[in-house]
C-alpha cells in the first residue's frame, strides 16, 4: 500500500493525508511545519499591506493558509500532528521537528506545550544568520530549534554521533518559498540514519525530497498549496536535470 505513495508529492491536509497511510510504513520524518508567526504579539508580521514587515516573502507567505491560529489550537493541531507520524513510524524510526522559539507577550514560548509527552530524545540547535528584530526587548534571534523525536529503538547511522548538537548552515536565499530549508541541512539529518523511507508532511518547496534523491532514499512529500506543490515539483525535475544544480 505505502508504494503508491513514494515518491511523490501529494497535495492536500497533511492529517487527512497521513490518515490513508499504513502504521509503522516509514523510517524517517523530517518536517518544519508553519510557525504560526502571523499570530505573533511581536515585530509586526501582520499581513500584505501593513506593518514593519509588510513586503517580506513570510508576510505574503501561504495562499492556503494564513498561519495565524489561535495559540491553543495551533497546539492541538501541532500535537495531532505528531501523533499521526508517530503512528507511522517504524519502530526504529524518528521524527526530526524543526521549530523556532518565539517571545509572546513578553515571554519565551518554546513550544514545549507541542512536544511534551512525545519521547524526545535531544535538541539540536540550527544556527543560522538572523533576521531582523524590531522588538528592543530582547535579543536577535540567530538561530532555531530541532526536536529529535525518537523511537526506542532508533539509531543513527555509524559514525554519525559525531556531530554536535550545534549545526550551522547559511539560510537559503534564492527559494521564494517563506520559509525554505537549506539543502544541506536535510542532508545532514537524512545522512545521519540508515533511513530508507522519509514522510514530510510539510514539504513545502520540494527540500527534503531533493535530499532524499541525493542520497538515494525514497520520499514522501504533502503539502497543502498547490503552488508550493507545483515549486517542488519543478525543483525535483531540475535537480534531475543537473544533480549538481545548487538549489
Amino acid at each position: 500500500m505505502i508504494n503508491k505513495f513514494l515518491n511523490k508529492i501529494i497535495n492536500g491536509d497533511c492529517l487527512e493525508i497521513m490518515s490513508k497511510l499504513p502504521d509503522e510504513s516509514i523510517d524517517l520524518v523530517v518536517t518544519s511545519p508553519p510557525y504560526n508567526l502571523k499570530n505573533s504579539t511581536g515585530n509586526g508580521l501582520k499581513n500584505a499591506n501593513k506593518g514593519k514587515w509588510a513586503n517580506a516573502e513570510l508576510v505574503n507567505g501561504y495562499a492556503t493558509y494564513d498561519d495565524c491560529i489561535p495559540y491553543d489550537e495551533y497546539i492541538e493541531w501541532q500535537r495531532k500532528c505528531l501523533n499521526e507520524m508517530m503512528r507511522l513510524l517504524k519502530n526504529d524510526g524518528a521524527i526530526f521537528y524543526n521549530h523556532k522559539w518565539r517571545v509572546q507577550n513578553g515571554l519565551l514560548q518554546d513550544r514545549h506545550e507541542i512536544v511534551q509527552g512525545f519521547p524526545v530524545r535531544q535538541i539540536i540547535i540550527w544556527k543560522r544568520k538572523g533576521g531582523i528584530n524590531f522588538n528592543p526587548g530582547y535579543f536577535l534571534p540567530t538561530y532555531e530549534v530541532i526536536y529529535l523525536i525518537a523511537k526506542k529503538k532508533f539509531k543513527l547511522a555509524p559514525k554519525a554521533n559525531r556531530y554536535g548538537d550545534v549545526w550551522e548552515f547559511k539560510q537559503e536565499m534564492n527559494n521564494p518559498h517563506p520559509a525554505p530549508f537549506p539543502v544541506n541541512l536535510i542532508e545532514r539529518i537524512i545522512g545521519s540514519t540508515n533511513a530508507e523511507i522519509i514522510l514530510d508532511p510539510f514539504m513545502g518547496s520540494g527540500t527534503t525530497a531533493i535530499a532524499a534523491i541525493k542520497l538515494d532514499r525514497k520520499y514522501i512529500g504533502i503539502e497543502i498549496a498547490p503552488e508550493y506543490c507545483e515549486m517542488a515539483e519543478n525543483r525535483i525535475k531540475k535537480f534531475q536535470q543537473e544533480p549538481y544544480l545548487n538549489l
